[in-house]
């Protein structure tokens, strides 16, 4: 577990992916990519996943020290309660928070997410929101 210190400045620092090769944003698509943070010791993961029936279900994620998710945007997804009690349906951010880790969720800013219909431009916006720099190219799938 980390401190919330310690997980703001993880999401703060400044990253950048180890492979520029292109990404599909295509149904069914279950992907992982490592990130190098600007100290170069630490590591992050960068996962994209994408429905099969409900196409418009995107959810971008990353994550320090390969388990501690530090933001996870779910663009259309489940329900969602966090513990206490305010529920959000459809899309929303998790934040890591010190004692709960994600289970809480809470509303997408349109000024940091500015088309979420837009699967390319929210990937883009995702990664400027992470403090992702040098992104590959992105191209939406055909569906």
């Amino acid at each position: 577990m980390l401190t919330q210190g310690e997980a703001d400045a993880l999401l703060a620092m400044e990253k950048r992916f180890a492979d520029l090769s292109p990404v599909l944003l295509e149904p069914g698509m279950d992907v992982t990519r490592e990130l190098i943070g600007a100290d170069r010791r630490e590591r992050f993961q960068f996962d994209v996943w994408r429905g099969t029936i409900q196409l418009s279900k995107l959810r971008l994620q990353t994550r320090a020290r390969k388990i501690v998710v530090l933001a996870r945007l779910d663009i259309d997804g489940s329900p969602h309660t966090n513990p206490d009690g305010q529920r959000f349906d459809g899309t929303h951010l998790h934040l890591y928070r010190k004692g709960y880790e994600t289970r809480w969720a809470y509303p997408v800013d349109a000024a940091t997410f500015s088309n979420l219909s837009n699967r390319v431009r929210t990937f883009d916006d995702f990664c400027r929101f992470c403090n992702i720099l040098d992104l590959p190219p992105v191209q939406e799938g055909l569906l």
